[in-house]
């Protein structure tokens, strides 16, 4: 833990605010998960509201919601977050070799943490890399590993590795896992089942690490891109295109029925298509926030999330977010029972949502930022 004795009257000053509400906003939205508020919502009548709901809930398999975007979300704005963190580090004067340390300890400690969510949800060790910390600790090491190698290099790695995974899921010869794109016949099946011991154990897939390197692997590139001499209208322009040919390579592979666009086993379709969405994302909240100059105090709250984003995560991953639910239903119960019991659930959801911002809210106003 880390606690700051600088002036915090701007929220991050001397920082691209878009990359900041781009990390905050993805938190925000995985903490009103935590806080069931998407579940209710499938509860709820109504059209609109359903398929919002549907949205921000996973595709059951082929296919892609809006939902299956926030795990490139996140692990793409962690590689973007690469180049501006050693960068920093440089400018403090830290060795190579120091910031290498910290590089392995903070992927050390991604891993146990991941790890330590599936140990106390299960009881027991469970090795599995399917939760975001637990797979950026690969793809957080390998962005920083080969951060100061080339673009085309970079490129070509995340090719090579799309096009490797590809493969083998294709040609895995192990009978009964030989189906590359059905739900427990394939190869990340047998992985799962190899290394935890138990048979379909899980629809997601371990092996989606190989895979989602790209994301953080992309992520690092952007963050190049960002901290480039180019104008902003160039680095806007790479962006647009870099996303939408993602975009185009991605869903191309899936219509022409090459790759399915599965994100439970990454596909590579997937990795393209999310990948590309994720990138024009970036490019809008770039243009919006640190061009436009138009969102700057709406993405404060976001950022004030994301300030302390690990933590946030852990805690209401640990049962954080059911801990301030049960303080909360019996006060939503007693003011809004008269609206039925799905209207008690949806206002102690947004309670618990507000609860989770202003816990991040009172560590900022007494400038704690727990880091890793």
């Amino acid at each position: 833990m880390s606690t700051s004795s600088e002036s915090v009257s701007s929220v991050l000053p001397g920082r691209v605010t878009s990359v900041d509400f781009f990390r905050g906003l993805t938190m925000f939205l995985l903490a009103g998960e935590s806080a069931r508020l998407y579940k209710h919502l499938l509860e709820m009548n109504g059209n609109v509201v359903h398929f919002i709901g549907n949205q921000l809930h996973h595709h059951e398999w082929h296919g892609l919601h809006f939902w299956d975007l926030i795990q490139p979300f996140f692990m793409f704005i962690v590689g973007v977050s690469i180049p501006f963190a050693v960068a920093n580090r440089l400018r403090k004067g830290d060795s190579k070799k120091n910031i290498l340390s910290h590089a392995l300890k903070r992927s050390f400690l991604l891993l146990f943490f991941g790890w330590s969510l599936y140990f106390t949800s299960a009881g027991v060790f469970v090795l599995r890399f399917q939760n975001v910390l637990a797979q950026l600790s690969v793809t957080y090491l390998v962005g920083f590993l080969i951060l100061n190698k080339s673009f085309r290099f970079q490129l070509i790695f995340t090719l090579g590795i799309l096009l490797f995974i590809d493969l083998a899921y294709r040609f895995f010869p192990v009978e009964g896992f030989n189906n590359p794109w059905v739900i427990y016949e394939n190869l990340g099946a047998w992985f799962n089942n190899k290394i935890e011991g138990v048979v379909n154990s899980s629809e997601w897939a371990t092996l989606n690490f190989v895979s989602t390197t790209a994301h953080t692997v992309w992520g690092v590139l952007c963050g190049k891109l960002l901290m480039s001499d180019k104008s902003q209208v160039k680095k806007i322009q790479i962006l647009i295109i870099a996303g939408v040919s993602a975009l185009v390579l991605g869903y191309s592979l899936d219509l022409l029925n090459i790759t399915p666009i599965i994100k439970k086993i990454a596909t590579s379709s997937f990795v393209f298509a999310s990948g590309g969405w994720t990138i024009l994302a970036l490019a809008f909240c770039y243009w919006l926030i640190d061009v436009k100059k138009l969102f700057i105090k709406g993405s404060r709250p976001f950022i004030i999330v994301g300030m302390n984003s690990i933590f946030i995560y852990m805690f209401f991953h640990l049962g954080g977010a059911g801990w301030i639910g049960k303080l909360i239903q019996p006060f939503s119960n007693l003011f809004f029972f008269w609206g039925g019991e799905l209207t008690v659930k949806v206002i102690t959801s947004i309670g618990v949502w507000a609860a989770l911002w202003y816990l991040c809210y009172w560590l900022y106003k007494n400038k704690v930022f727990i880091k890793i």
